[in-house]
């Protein structure tokens, strides 16, 4: 599904300076993972999200998504295959509060410039049962609590329908109880619409609820299990 190949990550400091963020990375995400990237703050793990996210390009390497070669696409073509693919969840959740939970959640249709063969209302309103927040589709962001906050995220990242989903430290704002919540929810997405999830995160415990860990430590991957 998702292959990195020989991918380097480098930026200029300056004239003289250049910082490696990351370095020599082979890696391979297979349809229906549901996979960690785990690490200390600083080891490199939110670099290669945004690249495994196309959100950035590698200095060196290889990224190919199916069978497309990243590097061969235009920003257009990237920003499509963005838009239509990946399903982003942030720690920060990044809603916007001048909007409805419904019009954040719908937000990613009204950018896109494909054809929808479906409703995108019914469908956020279908998603908004999934994950437990109907009740709340009217009501602005900065009004509701982070755990919904959270699931407005996740219901915004399943609206175009994605094969794969990016979660950055998606527990990191919101308590214990609410987190083990939102990591089951994930789990019960990946089982039943089988949807590839990759959950970026330095902690053990949440890490612990994923089949597949990949470690990284200054820029390079230690371990895979």
């Amino acid at each position: 599904m998702i292959s990195l190949r020989n991918i380097w990550k480098e930026y200029k400091i300056d004239k003289e300076i250049t910082f490696t963020a990351l370095k020599n990375i082979n890696l391979t995400i297979q349809q229906g993972e549901f996979s960690s990237i785990m690490g200390p703050s600083g080891s490199g793990k939110s670099t290669l999200m945004h690249i495994i996210g196309l959100l950035d390009k590698p200095s060196k390497g290889t990224v190919s998504i199916g069978d497309k070669n990243v590097e061969r696409l235009n920003d257009d073509q990237l920003s499509s295959l963005r838009n239509e693919f990946i399903g982003f969840v942030f720690q920060q959740f990044n809603l916007i509060n001048k909007l409805t939970v419904m019009e954040n959640i719908l937000l990613p249709t009204i950018y896109s410039r494909k054809s929808f063969d479906y409703d995108t209302k019914e469908k956020a309103i279908e998603i908004m049962k999934r994950v437990g927040i109907l009740e709340k589709a009217n009501s602005y962001p900065n009004r509701i609590s982070g755990g919904q906050q959270q699931r407005t995220a996740i219901a915004r990242a399943l609206i175009m329908n994605p094969k794969l989903i990016l979660a950055d430290e998606p527990t990191g704002n919101i308590d214990t109880k609410t987190g083990a919540e939102i990591m089951k929810l994930l789990k019960e997405l990946n089982k039943e619409e089988k949807i590839t999830i990759i959950v970026v995160t330095h902690e053990s415990a949440i890490a612990e609820n994923t089949e597949r860990k990949i470690y990284i430590k200054d820029g390079e991957i230690v371990g895979k299990l």
